[in-house]
């Protein structure tokens, strides 16, 4: 068995998952399902999602499109109650220096485009249909690995722009003090958020309502941190209709 809640982990939210994961354990025992002691918040992503015995881990919306739609099951998305996002939906700031004097994303055509992922919904394939709606896409492009990494990579001058999972830029803000020397240039349109998903073998109305009551017992300042509001379902149909990006040619 195995489970990883990774997509939001920081040091600062260490204790709070693993509280959290210790409710979502007690909910799943409640309805007949074993589960893991702890969470594989180091694990190779894939290695997680792809594994038969997954009991629950969070996903990003690309990689469920592109590799795993038939071989796990959606249980539900956690609403973090961002704004201007119906529940469950996130969207994509594209960010770049605070004294950047350009004001458009279209100035920026010309600019080094930071991002996380070429599979990432949040970090490449949002962006990239924003910013084709204007017209424009960057040459210059610099995969990171990570959010976090590719809003540092702005700040210090390695990229000038880069696109972020709503979430996380929410995040960096709290905890980031580069957080300072960035600012908001535009928004993507808001798309599903990063879902929940079980083995393809696990009944998913059981994990969801596991995991909801998990919710509801959380401890108000747990809550508070991880920004989790309820689960709530968003379909199959509305994740594999979000459109896919190129891939990118090496």
């Amino acid at each position: 068995m195995i489970a990883s809640l990774m997509m939001y982990a920081r040091p600062e939210l260490e204790a709070a998952h693993r509280r959290y994961w210790m409710l979502i354990r007690d909910e799943l025992a409640a309805v007949g399902m074993d589960s893991p002691l702890e969470l594989s918040q180091n694990a190779s992503a894939f290695v997680v999602w792809e594994d038969p015995d997954l009991v629950l881990s969070q996903t990003c919306g690309m990689p469920y499109r592109l590799r795993l739609k038939d071989k796990v099951t959606l249980v539900g998305t956690p609403d973090y109650g961002l704004p201007d996002c119906a529940a469950g939906y996130y969207r994509s700031p594209f960010v770049v220096r605070a004294n950047d004097p350009r004001t458009d994303l279209r100035d920026f055509k010309d600019a080094t485009f930071a991002f996380n992922q070429p599979h990432s919904q949040s970090g490449y394939a949002a962006p990239y249909a924003h910013a084709r709606g204007k017209g424009v896409w960057f040459d210059k492009l610099i995969q990171t690995g990570s959010h976090n990494i590719s809003a540092a990579c702005v700040a210090d001058g390695r990229a000038e722009i880069a696109a972020l999972d709503g979430m996380t830029w929410r995040l960096i803000m709290q905890y980031e003090p580069f957080a300072k020397q960035l600012r908001v240039l535009e928004w993507t349109a808001p798309t599903p958020g990063l879902p929940l998903i079980t083995s393809s073998r696990n009944d998913p109305d059981k994990v969801f309502t596991a995991v909801q009551n998990a919710i509801t017992r959380m401890d108000p300042a747990d809550k508070a941190a991880l920004h989790l509001k309820s689960l709530v379902k968003i379909s199959k149909a509305d994740y594999l209709a979000v459109p896919n990006p190129p891939e990118i040619k090496s």
